[in-house]
């Protein structure tokens, strides 16, 4: 008598789709008019298009749609450096991406770090910004 077994998985196909899950979360969790898109036609689901995510980061639409759904697909760390801004990925988010990409934790981009700025130049940027 044969025994059933559960297909077996790999580690690296459940990363794949860790990745996947995390890109679609992050992206699903943007507010178009925040980041200066134009509120076009009727959205099926809330957040960014894969267009969107695709245009920001400067990558083909079909990359990154195979890289949501988590095929084999081998990005650079300045392909997923270009991915976490566009996402607006925090650092520590960053690094998860890197890890599940299969990316060195430490080329994910980081913090910039700025010291605080005097009340008189705050007041210029708004003025600047309004």
């Amino acid at each position: 008598m044969a025994l059933m077994s559960e297909p077996v998985v790999s580690l690296q196909d459940d990363t794949r789709k860790q990745l996947g899950a995390f890109l679609r979360a992050r992206r699903e969790s943007l507010d178009p008019q925040r980041l200066g898109l134009p509120r076009s036609g009727r959205r099926r689901t809330p957040g960014l298009r894969r267009e969107e995510v695709a245009m920001l980061a400067d990558v083909g639409v079909t990359w990154y749609t195979w890289l949501e759904q988590g095929r084999d697909v081998n990005p650079s760390s300045a392909v997923m450096a270009a991915v976490a801004k566009a996402l607006q990925c925090t650092p520590t988010e960053a690094r998860h991406l890197f890890v599940l990409a299969g990316l060195p934790p430490g080329e994910a981009p980081q913090a910039v770090c700025c010291e605080g700025i005097s009340e008189g130049t705050r007041r210029l940027l708004d003025t600047l910004m309004a």
